[in-house]
């Protein structure tokens, strides 16, 4: 069957706005899930322990699935996922029914962010690493308007209609997805166990996914943490900082609407490594300021830095290991997702010990530890490209791929 791969980017595109609202909702609602089932933080912190595990969970199992079967089934299953948890959020009667919601958001969010970015850089008409970019907008967008959304609108109606209502776009993904044509299974005559295994062993692949190890631990930490530290190194009052938090997250989708169009005429390498650049330069402005504006100002140039970090890598997977372009990002993906829960856990320990501005050093290390790895991931790709093609290549597409 013939589709349309602009109809089948824009299925991405929603999936990856469904994934956004996926991610940030526990986190708005919180306060008002403590307060109706007079949980303790304990309590609370398990249902993202929960979630994470779900998230872990669908990023692993996705990849070999779309490769054998294909991305239509697993999107809408997912996606299915996700409208009745978000249903049991809403309307829980009980802390054992959240318990439960939990790891199947997590999961089905998984399979929808491993899935649509697998999905956009198969179908990527004017290079993987700008629709990549693009793609990214759309997560920004679930995100940030979550938290907005809430906020202006909790005095009006109660949570749980909120909540309920956040299944409206899911809904509408779900029958876009069932409309349209998408492309066929890589593998549909059987999945290459052989091939598949041997990737796990790959260093290029392994190199990249510790790139996304320090972009996902930085995004979560920057994004977990900031609110905390305005509140406490700034005395800023809780709605104010996160106000500025919405700063970060701008920050990134702004960045990604711009590099969305550059990615098509500079390098992927070029872009990344200045962005990088940036982001340090917020990471200092954050770190050494003393008063709101230049600190205010660091967060979100450390937002746009970061924009670049998903799209040019998982760019770089694509390319590379696109006959088995779904396995491959099921690996750099959990890589990613065990970076985010990491690195954001040595911030809070050291932290408690030192204080956030001394714990909150992470970032400006794990830009430079990126920083040196990716120069490493370039000398391999370039080692690569002027190698002779190989039968045995894990991704099965010759030189330079």
């Amino acid at each position: 069957m013939s589709y349309n791969r602009k109809l089948v980017f824009a299925a991405a595109c929603l999936g990856m706005l469904v994934f956004g609202i996926t991610l940030t909702t526990l986190g708005a609602v919180l306060p008002s899930l403590v307060e109706r089932f007079a949980i303790d933080k304990a309590e609370a912190g398990s249902l993202f322990l929960l979630m994470s595990l779900g998230l872990l969970a669908g990023s692993l199992v996705f990849g070999p699935i779309v490769d054998r079967y294909g991305y239509k089934g697993m999107l809408l299953a997912a996606s299915a996922l996700i409208l009745l948890g978000l249903q049991a959020i809403a309307f829980a009667p009980s802390f054992g029914w959240l318990r439960v919601a939990m790891p199947l958001i997590g999961f089905g969010g998984g399979v929808i962010n491993g899935g649509t970015n697998a999905l956009a850089a198969d179908v990527s008409e004017e290079g993987r690493s700008a629709g990549l970019s693009l793609l990214g907008v759309f997560f920004g967008i679930g995100a940030v308007g979550v938290p907005f959304s809430l906020g202006f609108l909790l005095d009006a109606f109660s949570y749980s209609a909120l909540v309920a209502a956040l299944g409206v776009p899911v809904l509408i993904e779900i029958l876009y997805i069932a409309a349209i044509a998408f492309p066929r299974p890589k593998q549909a005559q059987g999945f290459p166990l052989a091939r598949a295994a041997r990737l796990v062993g790959d260093g290029t692949l392994l190199l990249l996914g510790l790139l996304l190890f320090l972009q996902s631990g930085m995004e979560i930490t920057v994004g977990g943490w900031t609110a905390t530290f305005f509140h406490e190194e700034m005395g800023l009052a809780g709605n104010r900082a996160l106000f500025v938090l919405s700063l970060f997250w701008f920050g990134m989708m702004l960045a990604r609407l711009v590099l969305g169009g550059l990615l098509k005429t500079v390098s992927p390498a070029a872009v990344l490594l200045g962005c990088i650049a940036l982001a340090a330069l917020g990471a200092g402005l954050l770190l050494m300021a003393a008063t709101l504006v230049p600190a205010a100002a660091g967060v979100f140039l450390i937002g746009a830095g970061l924009a670049a970090g998903f799209p040019v890598v998982l760019g770089y997977v694509g390319d590379r290991y696109s006959a088995l372009s779904g396995t491959a990002f099921s690996i750099v993906l959990a890589m990613a997702l065990t970076g985010g829960s990491v690195l954001p856990y040595l911030t809070g320990v050291v932290g408690e010990a030192q204080g956030l501005r001394a714990s909150l050093l992470v970032v400006p290390a794990a830009l430079v530890l990126q920083a040196l790895l990716f120069a490493v991931v370039l000398r391999r790709l370039a080692a690569v490209r002027t190698a002779a093609p190989s039968p045995a290549s894990a991704g099965g597409t010759g030189p330079g791929r």
